[in-house]
């Protein structure tokens, strides 16, 4: 997480020449995701926007980006938290304006970056049986018992609130899953142990 610098409050101070309280608030917003500080063409039209160099734009971009991850970063959630980062110089509405705009947009952002990490696949459902393979040849002839576990896992995703179901379908033999069922009950008496302190 990079630190908030004295350069990046001065590149805010660029934000006075905005054309009103809309064109900060986009700002913010179009600066938040993860490429905006590369992104030359969020430069250019901020540049237009604020009639200022491409280079001033793009260190506006990124103090704005880094503002916003530091927030987010942080959990601040109140003003109180967030106005004590500014120094005592910086422009007071302005700094009250930013202030609202990162307070707004910190659920939104905070959903974005939940849905963007990474989790492992929940067990939904499971059933099993146990079958009897059956093999022969001229000589003998075989039955071996074995186990068919069927699971549906779901993969989480925030997009419409669930994730997609898949179903994967193991074949275990006695002594597998005995091994498994060992691996299971030593895993239930770590669990009872943390769970216990």
């Amino acid at each position: 997480m990079a630190a908030i610098s004295d350069e990046h409050f001065s590149s805010l101070q660029i934000l006075l020449k905005a054309p009103s309280k809309d064109a900060v608030r986009q700002l913010c917003a179009d600066s938040f995701p993860s490429g905006a500080p590369e992104s030359r063409r969020l430069a250019e039209s901020t540049a237009g926007t604020l009639s200022v160099s491409a280079i001033e734009a793009k260190e506006l971009v990124a103090a704005l980006h880094t503002l916003s991850h530091h927030i987010l970063f942080h959990n601040l959630t109140a003003p109180e938290q967030i106005l004590v980062l500014f120094p005592k110089s910086f422009h007071p509405s302005l700094k009250n304006l930013i202030t609202k705009i990162l307070l707004e947009h910190s659920p939104t952002w905070r959903n974005e970056a939940l849905c963007n990490q990474i989790s492992l696949p929940h067990l939904v459902e499971m059933d099993w049986r146990v079958d009897m393979k059956t093999a022969s040849d001229s000589v003998s002839r075989m039955a071996v018992p074995t186990c068919l576990v069927h699971m549906k896992v779901e993969d989480s995703s925030c997009l419409g609130g669930s994730g997609a179901l898949s179903s994967v379908t193991v074949e275990l033999s006695k002594e597998t899953l005995d091994t498994m069922l060992d691996g299971l009950g030593r895993i239930r008496d770590q669990l009872s142990v943390v769970a216990g302190k």
